[in-house]
């Protein structure tokens, strides 16, 4: 039986991911309503995906009527609520990998609209879109990498984006091994900073780009993959975890966690042999160049030993704690993002 089948889980699955859609920037009256009719988690990916082609034929008429705010805007849209479709161990990957492919290619048709200097970043095992700010100085703009996690993907960290992209930081967010547009093609891969290292050269020669000047920041399991970056890429500044774990103790974690996990990949054994890597003990104290850790005092997930470990063990972090945030702090936005972004700017300087 599958997880999805589990007695109870639709109504607590939608109220915690009620936070998460906040965050990623969906409309939570919409929320409601796309999630109010459902009677099963297997209903999940058909009705969001509703929901993405609707503001994608929204986008579509407007485009079409030279209305370029509003068609770009609702592709964006369309975006987020594809990739929210496939927040699910999916039952059928190539479902799941087409619903990653709109995602993206929604996100594509936003940004060649609203951003014209944004520009796809790809090469062995990763894509994303880097996005530049308006405004850069005659040295360019600093770059963070913005990194997602177990299930999440490039399509969902908007505000964050955005966030950077006010202070004159330029954003290359990407999807690497397991994730996002890759998830269907490749397994998750403990050893990161190789991605992170490939996503740094592929930058080498842009315009308006300062590559000295680099930051990277990972969202839940993204945050392990942000520290194990820091420990070992030195072109980095500087480094952010958010919501991110120190270790996994596979026996410990919950079954849509391992079902997940074993679905990316693609066997339980493989899922316990990288859930076990996942243990930044022996890394932490190599960790020297700045760390922000944040962490929100809500954020209990079974089988997660949180960051906040993390922000007492390597010699230069700092502990942003939000006592009333949860999982990836959809819940407490104004407490850290303006604060992490900040720190960002004034790190890169």
């Amino acid at each position: 039986m599958s997880v999805l089948d589990t007695p109870g889980l639709l109504p607590a699955f939608i109220a915690e991911n009620r936070p998460r859609a906040h965050g990623a920037g969906l409309d939570l009256y919409e929320y409601a309503r796309v999630t109010a009719p459902l009677t099963s988690l297997h209903d999940w990916p058909a009705a969001f995906a509703a929901a993405g082609r609707r503001y994608r034929a929204e986008a579509e008429r407007a485009e079409a009527e030279g209305r370029t705010v509003t068609a770009g805007t609702s592709y964006r849209t369309a975006a987020r609520w594809f990739h929210a479709a496939g927040l699910l161990p999916h039952p059928d990957r190539a479902a799941a990998a087409r619903l990653a492919a709109d995602a993206d290619e929604a996100m594509r048709r936003a940004l060649a609209l609203l951003e014209p200097t944004a520009e796809r970043v790809a090469g062995e095992g990763f894509a994303g879109w880097l996005r530049r700010p308006a405004r850069a100085g005659e040295a360019g703009a600093p770059v963070v990498v913005v990194v997602p996690g177990m299930d999440s993907a490039k399509e969902e960290f908007h505000a964050l984006a955005e966030a950077l992209l006010a202070r004159g930081l330029a954003v290359l967010a990407i999807d690497g091994p397991g994730q996002g547009v890759l998830a269907a093609t490749s397994a998750p891969e403990p050893d990161y900073h190789h991605v992170v290292g490939r996503a740094l050269d592929a930058l080498a020669g842009r315009d308006g780009l300062d590559p000295a000047r680099t930051a990277v920041v990972g969202l839940s399991l993204g945050g392990y993959y942000a520290a194990k970056a820091a420990a070992h890429e030195p072109r980095l500044r500087a480094a952010v975890t958010v919501s991110g774990p120190y270790r996994l103790d596979w026996d410990g974690l919950v079954p849509f966690v391992t079902e997940t996990l074993t679905q990316r990949c693609g066997s339980p054994e493989a899922a316990r042999a990288f859930a076990a890597r996942i243990d930044l003990t022996a890394l932490a104290p190599t960790i020297t160049l700045p760390l922000l850790v944040v962490e929100g005092g809500e954020d209990r997930i079974p089988g997660v030993t949180a960051a906040t470990a993390l922000a007492s063990r390597a010699p230069n972090a700092e502990l942003l704690l939000v006592p009333h945030g949860n999982h990836l702090l959809g819940t407490a936005l104004p407490d850290w993002l303006p604060t992490t972004a900040d720190w960002l700017a004034t790190r890169l300087g």
